[in-house]
């Protein structure tokens, strides 16, 4: 019940108001050759600190598309979210933004460094790229993957923002937002 009440509550902040996620050419999806939504995600997309038992992959990012933008997108923002991470407040594994309107995608392990097509933002592990599940023992966690399209620049926002000032900063310039949820638990 709570995991649900907080997937509704983080999906409900991004509709910022009636914010159209679809135009003419189709609806805004986020999609992933990697895993498909709701199901486990592989443990290769896992993190990989090595002093938390807990991290038991690789921590290469997951391949991520995108097709049919709200018109008038100038950027993109992702956000991945563990909604069942340290609860109630969850687990921000990745903060993204900047991304000109001219990405459409990430390969895989392409985000698990830092890149010139994003601004890193800042993590719960306080790091600027993409740092996967390290989920622990117990029920499995869902992760929200939140890609965002914006009427900003991609040069306009600040490097190092967290989830909350991101979000802070994308109220009034948010187009639309699309969601994919991947599930982890060790195995």
């Amino acid at each position: 019940m709570i995991r649900t009440s907080i997937l509704a509550g983080a999906l409900a902040l991004f509709a910022f108001g009636g914010v159209q996620a679809a135009h003419a050419q189709g609806v805004f999806t986020l999609s992933s050759t990697g895993f498909k939504d709701g199901e486990r995600l592989a443990t290769k997309f896992a993190g990989n600190n090595k002093s938390n038992p807990n991290c038991v992959g690789e921590n290469i990012s997951p391949a991520l598309s995108w097709a049919n933008p709200p018109e008038g997108t100038k950027s993109y923002a992702i956000l991945m979210f563990d909604i069942d991470g340290r609860p109630p407040g969850g687990v921000s594994h990745w903060v993204a933004y900047g991304i000109p309107a001219s990405v459409t995608g990430f390969a895989e392990g392409e985000v698990s460094k830092p890149s010139d097509k994003y601004v890193g933002g800042q993590s719960l592990m306080k790091l600027a790229n993409y740092f996967g599940p390290c989920t622990p023992p117990g029920p499995p966690h869902h992760y929200l993957f939140t890609l965002m399209a914006t009427d900003l620049e991609p040069t306009a926002l600040k490097e190092g923002m967290t989830r909350d000032e991101l979000i802070k900063a994308l109220d009034g310039h948010a187009k639309g937002a699309t969601s994919l949820v991947g599930i982890f638990s060790k195995q």
